[in-house]
């Protein structure tokens, strides 16, 4: 990220350095010439007048910003994120003042909230998510905000979210999964709304919180590169299975893909696009996105009434004897017969139809012939069917609760003498 971004200086905290036992990777950043500033360091060079004049510029803060910056920029860089790196090489994503804002305009304009509502947050900031709809979206708005350092403590969050009486909360399918499964029913009696992206919302996620909480989840759609949120479903239009309506500002292009008759790849343009990537091969230079069009390479399809339903990613399809097979649909299916366990599909290649499927999943008893006969009654082609099955402790997934397609993949090749 450093050598990416060509950051010289990095800002934390001795305590975490030493509760997260990172001390090795802060002599690695001296040593790229890196100045490592710790808060405890600043804080002892901290004088009276500086808190009062924190604390004046706090009443006034426009006017101290305008005297102490006059040469302000909104479409100067505000952050610089990573992708999660789930399909390859995490890469730079640089975000303006203008792209996050705008993205927080784009929201509030389709969803009601107000000075009442309190939100939970346990997604990580790192994640373009956890920064614009969990963190800047409701502080930016007057909006009280509850951070938690992980959304990975199941048994503690639900109970949290009861304390605070949070009215708000955003999740991922794989944590608001795990919520649900240590959840008191009473727990969640505050919350209005519940929003979950990054990820594909189960049915069985969204029944769950239904039924056991009485919780409507409206799921969303995104990319780091738009800021993130680019479709969201709402209280007045939502429809299962979807991921929502576009926001306002944003144009669309749908690109043909051969073998794919329905729907295309989703190209964006709107003013929350990034301003472009940083890449390895031309470290701290901004690569913006061709004719200000941003390449999703999600596949999708656009209803009527427009809303998108989500079909894949454009490299998470398998060509298998001339015929294009969505990994995320086999995905779904797995689940939906066997919706106790987690699963996930990867291809590899094959000699005689050029890729062939191999699904990895935590149910021990997992066995094809139960796949074939689920797949029959559901009409679903002989292509969908994985040919290999791997059972797998735990399916391994990033900070940001995505699977880890990655490491999925080296696994299964490393697996594939066995095959």
């Amino acid at each position: 990220a450093c050598q990416l971004a060509q950051i010289k200086s990095a800002i934390t905290s001795k305590r975490f350095i030493e509760t997260a036992k990172l001390t090795d990777m802060i002599d690695e950043l001296r040593k790229q010439h890196v100045t490592i500033c710790y808060l405890e360091d600043i804080h002892q060079h901290l004088h009276w007048w500086n808190k009062l004049t924190g604390y004046l510029a706090g009443w006034v803060p426009h006017l101290y910003y305008r005297l102490t910056s006059p040469s302000q920029n909104a479409a100067a860089t505000a952050v610089v994120l990573f992708t999660s790196g789930s399909e390859g090489a995490p890469k730079g994503v640089v975000l303006s003042h203008i792209n996050l804002q705008a993205n927080r305009f784009q929201v509030s304009a389709v969803i009601d909230f107000g000075p009442t509502d309190i939100v939970f947050n346990a997604l990580p900031i790192f994640h373009s998510f956890g920064l614009t709809g969990g963190t800047l979206l409701p502080i930016l708005s007057g909006i009280k905000t509850f951070l938690y350092p992980s959304p990975l403590h199941y048994r503690a969050i639900p109970e949290l979210v009861y304390d605070t009486n949070a009215t708000l909360l955003f999740g991922t399918d794989t944590f608001l999964a795990g919520y649900a499964r240590y959840a008191n029913l009473y727990d969640f009696y505050s919350l209005r709304y519940v929003f979950a992206g990054a990820e594909k919302l189960r049915e069985s996620t969204r029944r769950t919180w239904s039924e056991n909480f009485g919780v409507r989840i409206f799921e969303g759609y995104g990319a780091t590169e738009t800021a993130p949120i680019l479709s969201i479903n709402t209280p007045m239009h939502n429809r299962a299975g979807s991921v929502g309506r576009l926001l306002p500002g944003i144009h669309y292009q749908l690109k043909k893909i051969p073998a794919i008759k329905n729907g295309g790849k989703l190209l964006v343009s709107a003013p929350n696009v990034m301003k472009g990537y940083y890449l390895i091969d031309s470290p701290g230079q901004v690569i913006p996105p061709a004719d200000g069009w941003y390449d999703t390479g999600d596949i999708v399809e656009i209803d009527g009434e427009g809303y998108l339903f989500i079909k894949g990613r454009a490299k998470r399809f398998a060509k298998i004897g001339g015929e294009m097979v969505s990994l995320t649909a086999v995905e779904e299916y797995v689940s939906e017969l066997w919706p106790d366990y987690a699963h996930a599909v990867v291809q590899i290649p094959d000699a005689k139809k050029g890729e062939q499927l191999v699904l990895i999943t935590t149910n021990p008893a997992a066995n094809r012939n139960a796949l074939i006969n689920y797949a029959q009654e559901q009409s679903m082609g002989e292509l969908n069917i994985p040919r290999t099955i791997l059972v797998i402790d735990e399916i391994p997934v990033l900070g940001t609760g995505k699977t880890d397609y990655v490491t999925l993949h080296d696994w299964v090749l490393k697996q594939k003498t066995n095959l």
